[in-house]
C-alpha cells in the first residue's frame, strides 16, 4: 500500500512536470568538466551555490537532472555523465589506485557503448574525453589544480561543451533513452504495485535524506542474505516490483524528503506528508496544524474554526476551497542499519485528519498563564515534556514517539508510555533539589488532561479546560487542597525558597492518607503567621469547602485514601494546576487593577 501510494504520487508530480522521468534523475553535482570537441579538459566550473542555514552561509552542490543512476554497494558500476572523480578521472582519496583504474575504464566502456554513432559536438566531445584521457597523469593536470582535492573527495561530475551541460544535449539524450529501453532482461513478472506484467527491478534505488540511515542512501525494500530468499529468488526478485514502480516509489520518496519545509523529526522518526493530487497547499496547511508555531497560531485556528462550522478551507493562494475528501498521506521512517524501517503508515481524507488533530489540540486545551501564547502545542513541544532537559540527548523515546504521532491523527488511544513518561518526569524532577525546572507545566497538565479523557479514565466528564470547582473527584481535590496549603505557606513566609511542594509532593500525590495529616498541622502554624484576617477566613473557608467535598466512610474515618493509582494522580496533579492558575488569575487581576488605580 505504501509503494502504491507513492506511485501514485509520483504520477500526479510527473503530470505537472515537478519530478524527472523514468531513466533520469536529480542528483547533488559539485563541479562541470569543461571540455572541447577534440575531449581536452579545458577547466573546471564550480558548481556549488550559497545557501543560508541558520546563521550560516555555506556553499552546497546544485542540483541537477541526470541520467539515472546506478545503486552500489559493492564492486564496479558506472553512471552515465555524472559520477565521482573515480569513474570520470581515474583518480580518487581511497589510497586504491588499481581499483580507481577500474572505475575509469568502467566508464569508458559504457559511455563509448552508448554513444557509438551519435551525431553532434557533445556526443563526439565525450567520446573523445574517454579515448584521451590518461588518469596516470590526472593529478598533475593544471585545469585540476584548484579543485582537485575536493573533487576527489567523492564530488559528483558533469561534462560540459560549449556552453551547455552534456545531459541537456538532444542527441544524447535520445541516445540514453534508446540504451535504457534496449537492455535486455531475463527476469518478468507480475509487479506486485501495479498489477502488470513487466521487467522486475533486481536492486531497487536507494532512499536519502533519512538521519541517522546511511548518508549515500538506504534501501526500503532490499534482501542481502540467504536466510531472507525464498524459491530460489535472489535480491529484489523475492519482492517483485517492476522497474518502472520501483524508480517511481523512490524517486517520489527521495522528492518528499528533500523538502525539508514539509518534513518533520519526532525523535529519530522522519515523517513525510503528501495529498494523493500532488498540491503542496494540502502539505502546507498539514505541517502548519501539526506543529503550530507562536506565528500561526490564528491562522490553526481559522482551519480548525471552518472545520467545526462545516465551512470549506479557502486558503489564499489558491482558487477556490481545499477538497476535506483529498486523500492524505503520512509516512513515519527511522533509520536500521543499511536498511530504513516503517514507524507508521496512515492514510485518510484530508478532512478527517484535520478533524483528529482538532479533537487531540481540544483535548489538550488547557487554562495557561497569560504570557503564554500558545493555544495548539505541536507534536514536537508535546514529546520534549518527557525528555530530561539534563540530558545530552533530549530526544523522546523513539517508538513511544512514533506511537503518539500514530495515535493523534488516528484518532486513536495515546499509549500508556506517554501518559508514564510525563508522570516520570515530574516525579524525577521533583525529587532532583538541585532543579530549578518548573515540573509541572502547561504543557505536561496538557498531555495528563488529553489522556485521562481519551483514554477513558474521565467517564462523568469532569476534566475541564480550567478549575472545576464543581469536581468531586476525591483525587483532584486533594490535589487542589495541597495548592492551597502551599499557598498559606507562601503567604505566611513571602520570598521563601523552598515549599511543601519541593519536600511532600510526590509522596502526597502517590499516598496522601500518610502525608495530609502533616500538611494540615504544618497549615496550623503557617497560618498564624498571616496578619491579614481577610486572607486567613478565605483560606479557612477555602480549606473548609474543599473538605466537604471529600468523603468520609465508617471505615476510613480520615478523608484521606492510602494510595492513589497512577491515573488517580494524573487528577491530583490536575488538581494542583488548576487551583494554581486560578490562584496566578487572581493575582494578575489584582495586579492589572491596581496599575489602573494609579
Amino acid at each position: 500500500m505504501i509503494l502504491q501510494s507513492l506511485v501514485r504520487y509520483y504520477e500526479a508530480l510527473e503530470k505537472k512536470e515537478k519530478i524527472t522521468s523514468p531513466g533520469w534523475c536529480t542528483a547533488k553535482v559539485s563541479f562541470a568538466l569543461d571540455i572541447s570537441e577534440k575531449g581536452e579538459l579545458l577547466r573546471v566550473i564550480p558548481l556549488k551555490l550559497e545557501k543560508q542555514k541558520g546563521k550560516k552561509t555555506v556553499m552546497e552542490p546544485q542540483l541537477l537532472r541526470v541520467p539515472e543512476m546506478v545503486t552500489r554497494s559493492s564492486g564496479v558500476s558506472s553512471n552515465f555523465l555524472c559520477d565521482n572523480s573515480g569513474y570520470f578521472l581515474g583518480i580518487d582519496n581511497k589510497g586504491k589506485p588499481k581499483r580507481s583504474e577500474e572505475c575509469f575504464a568502467a566508464a569508458k566502456k559504457k559511455h563509448l557503448e552508448i554513444l557509438d554513432g551519435v551525431e553532434g559536438n557533445a556526443a563526439a566531445a565525450v567520446r573523445n574525453f574517454f579515448e584521451s584521457w590518461n588518469p596516470g597523469g590526472a593529478a598533475e593536470h593544471p585545469a585540476l589544480a584548484d579543485s582537485l582535492e575536493e573533487m576527489i573527495a567523492g564530488a559528483n561530475l558533469i561534462f560540459c561543451v560549449d556552453g551547455d551541460w552534456v545531459q541537456n544535449d538532444y542527441d544524447v539524450r535520445e541516445a540514453w533513452e534508446i540504451y535504457r529501453d534496449g537492455a535486455e532482461t531475463d527476469n518478468e513478472g507480475i509487479c506486485l504495485v501495479t498489477g502488470q506484467k513487466t521487467e522486475i527491478s533486481r536492486i531497487h534505488g536507494l532512499i536519502k535524506g533519512v538521519p541517522g540511515a546511511q548518508s549515500s542512501g538506504a534501501a526500503l525494500v532490499s534482501f542481502n542474505a540467504p536466510a531472507f530468499e525464498s524459491f530460489g529468488k535472489e535480491q529484489g526478485y523475492n519482492a517483485p516490483v517492476g522497474t518502472y514502480a520501483a524508480y517511481a516509489y523512490t524517486t517520489a520518496l527521495n522528492h518528499l524528503l528533500a523538502d525539508k519545509s514539509h518534513t518533520s523529526q519526532i525523535g529519530d522518526t522522519t515523517v513525510v506528508y503528501w495529498a494523493e493530487d500532488g498540491e503542496e497547499i494540502y502539505q502546507n496547511i498539514f505541517g502548519g496544524a501539526v506543529e503550530p508555531t507562536v506565528d500561526n497560531q490564528a491562522i490553526v485556528a481559522g482551519v480548525f474554526n471552518s472545520l467545526e462550522m462545516g465551512k470549506p478551507i479557502v486558503v489564499e493562494e489558491v482558487e477556490g476551497s481545499l477538497s476535506l475528501d483529498q486523500r492524505f498521506y503520512i509516512l513515519g521512517l527511522a533509520p536500521n542499519a543499511a536498511r530504513i524501517a516503517v514507524r507508521f503508515f496512515y492514510q485518510d481524507s484530508f478532512g478527517n485528519i484535520l478533524r483528529h488533530l482538532k479533537e487531540h489540540y481540544d483535548r489538550m486545551d488547557i487554562v495557561r498563564p497569560a504570557a503564554d501564547e500558545m493555544r495548539y502545542m505541536g507534536v514536537w513541544r508535546m514529546l520534549q515534556e518527557t525528555v530530561n532537559k539534563k540530558s545530552r540527548d533530549k530526544k523522546p523515546t523513539a517508538n513511544m514517539a512514533g506511537a503518539v504521532y500514530r495515535a493523534i491523527i488516528s484518532g486513536g488511544q495515546y499509549p500508556a508510555s506517554l501518559f508514564q513518561g510525563v508522570m516520570g518526569r515530574i516525579r524525577a524532577e521533583q525529587d532532583d533539589k538541585d532543579s530549578h525546572i518548573h515540573k509541572i507545566t502547561k504543557g505536561r497538565a496538557s498531555i495528563i488532561k488529553a489522556y485521562l479523557i481519551r483514554n477513558g479514565y474521565d467517564k462523568e466528564e469532569e476534566i475541564t479546560v480550567s478549575l472545576n470547582e464543581n469536581s468531586k473527584n476525591v483525587a483532584y481535590t486533594l490535589g487542589r487542597e495541597f495548592a492551597v496549603l502551599e499557598a498559606i505557606q507562601e503567604e505566611a513566609n513571602p520570598g521563601i525558597n523552598a515549599t511543601i511542594k519541593d519536600k511532600y509532593f510526590n509522596s502526597a500525590c502517590a499516598t496522601p492518607a500518610a502525608i495530609f495529616p502533616v500538611l494540615f498541622k504544618l497549615k496550623n502554624s503557617h497560618i498564624r503567621k498571616i496578619s491579614n484576617h481577610g486572607k486567613v477566613v478565605y483560606f479557612e473557608k477555602l480549606l473548609g469547602e474543599l473538605q466537604d467535598k471529600m468523603p468520609v466512610t465508617e471505615e476510613q474515618m480520615v478523608p484521606c485514601p492510602r494510595r492513589l493509582s497512577l491515573e488517580e494522580q494524573g487528577m491530583f496533579i490536575l488538581g494542583y494546576y488548576h487551583q494554581n492558575q486560578k490562584r496566578y488569575e487572581k493575582k494578575d487581576k489584582e495586579e492589572a487593577q491596581d496599575v489602573r488605580d494609579n
